[in-house]
């Protein structure tokens, strides 16, 4: 067997998309890139969305777009991607890592409040794996404390907090990255209700410009292309299937690997709807290493993800980062990642079921 741990469903629609962009000529940013953006800002349920070249530059342009910089503070994960904390120092800010609740894997909202200082502008929760943190009760604490709310949710395209849309609670970055629940083999979004932050964000991805070749403030290329734009329309119109089968293979296998007692399943709220990007499980007294060796043998794919919180990255301690998070560490040492994703077979999820099975 050769199982990838994840795999973009390509077809003919978004091939024919791609040449049909290609013979028109408008290959860089251009008509498809606004449809896409009006498309996307409809499917999340937001007034707005701008389109990026790719996740970690739609945080960034989220961060700079809120009025975030140099001498501000922004509280979110150590138990995530790097790009989610290297986006608040490319401002000039200061990330402030707040420790995870052991069953979502998410952002513990109780612990928030102690970190909040004088300094915090913002507080950017992750919505891992593709479950919603826990967005309600953090939007609250933005609002009492005149805070300004991100959402990481470049892994939780179409998850939902109380039937509601992630994305559409605060300013929402999205990564369409080849792996991510649909692709546009790069690319990013930012959605917002706020017709500021949607013009910033224009001006900041378009190098500081408002019309061609006058600049007032410092911007970047950030730009989608209709290229990318071309290929996201057609994944968006199936992001509700792709999303039903992830979690179809997800309810697979916990109804057969909640049986066994070295591992534990992931926890899903019964106000959330989870998407499924990684199906992660927890390997109990230190087995992960060996089940690694044995998931390679099989040709069964797998990640950890993430291996080294962000806090005790060689980067963030040479920084000056002391932080002591017990549940991100714990989290850092135990998770693991196996195929979910919608283009799994019936035999290919049997043998993975199968593998974990037979595992002494």
């Amino acid at each position: 067997m050769n199982i990838p741990i994840a795999k973009p469903s390509i077809t003919e629609d978004e091939i024919e998309a791609v040449r049909s962009v290609l013979m028109s000529g408008n290959i860089a940013q251009s008509k498809k890139v606004e449809e896409f953006e009006k498309k996307f800002a409809e499917y999340i349920g937001t007034d707005y969305a701008i389109s990026t070249s790719n996740g970690t530059t739609a945080l960034h342009i989220a961060l700079l777009a809120n009025d975030i910089g140099k001498g501000h503070e922004v509280i979110t994960s150590s138990f995530t991607f790097v790009a989610t904390a290297n986006s608040v120092l490319f401002t000039g800010a200061k990330p402030v890592f707040v420790d995870i609740d052991p069953n979502s894997f998410n952002m513990n909202p109780s612990l928030i409040e102690e970190k909040i200082t004088k300094k915090t502008k913002a507080i950017m929760p992750v919505h891992l794996y593709g479950q919603a943190a826990e967005i309600k009760e953090i939007k609250e604490i933005c609002d009492d404390n005149n805070l300004v709310l991100i959402e990481d949710a470049a892994q939780a395209h179409g998850a939902k907090f109380d039937g509601i849309k992630v994305g559409s609670f605060g300013t929402g970055c999205f990564s369409f990255y080849p792996t991510k629940n649909i692709t546009t083999s790069e690319g990013g979004m930012i959605t917002t209700n706020s017709k500021s932050v949607f013009e910033k964000s224009k001006k900041i991805r378009n190098h500081g410009q408002e019309r061609r070749y006058y600049y007032d403030t410092l911007g970047f290329n950030f730009r989608m292309t209709d290229i990318c734009a071309a290929i996201g329309i057609c994944q968006l119109k199936k992001l509700d299937d792709f999303n039903k089968a992830r979690r179809k293979n997800a309810e697979i296998y916990s109804k057969k690997l909640s049986k066994l007692d070295y591992l534990e399943c992931p926890k899903v709220s019964s106000n959330k709807e989870h998407v499924f990007h990684q199906y992660t499980v927890r390997i109990k007294n230190g087995k992960r290493d060996q089940i690694i060796q044995g998931l390679e043998k099989a040709g069964i794919g797998y990640g950890i993800y993430y291996p080294l919180p962000l806090h005790m990255q060689p980067l963030y301690i040479e920084l000056g980062y002391k932080d002591k998070l017990r549940e991100t560490e714990k989290a850092a040492k135990e998770v693991l990642s196996i195929p979910v994703h919608p283009l799994l077979k019936k035999e290919e999820l049997d043998f993975i079921i199968s593998f974990f099975e037979g595992f002494k």
